[in-house]
């Protein structure tokens, strides 16, 4: 054996736990796209004024549900939320 086809070997060798992590990873990913996928229906249930507890309205929800399965809805809605109360905050800045 030569030192070219023992590196090789070792090559191939060390792919293995990394193609493993990353179907590990993949499948870490889908389980909680489809927890949050969920948690995102739940909110559907929720009465308008529930909603404006959280800082969400109806229009939020139909905005976030349009992404693909594999993308996680709550981070747009948190992004959407954060989004609403910055503006809030800049408002009430300027009035006082």
């Amino acid at each position: 054996m030569t030192t070219l086809d023992h590196s090789t070997e070792t090559t191939r060798s060390a792919a293995r736990p990394v193609n493993a992590m990353r179907i590990v990873n993949y499948a870490a990913d889908l389980l909680r796209a489809w927890k949050n996928r969920r948690a995102f229906y739940r909110l559907g249930e929720m009465t308008d004024a529930e909603l404006a507890d959280v800082g969400l309205t109806r229009g939020d929800l139909h905005v976030a549900v349009d992404l693909p399965f594999a993308s996680d809805p709550t981070v747009r809605l948190r992004s959407i939320r954060q989004s609403r109360s910055e503006n809030v905050e800049a408002m009430a800045r300027r009035v006082a």
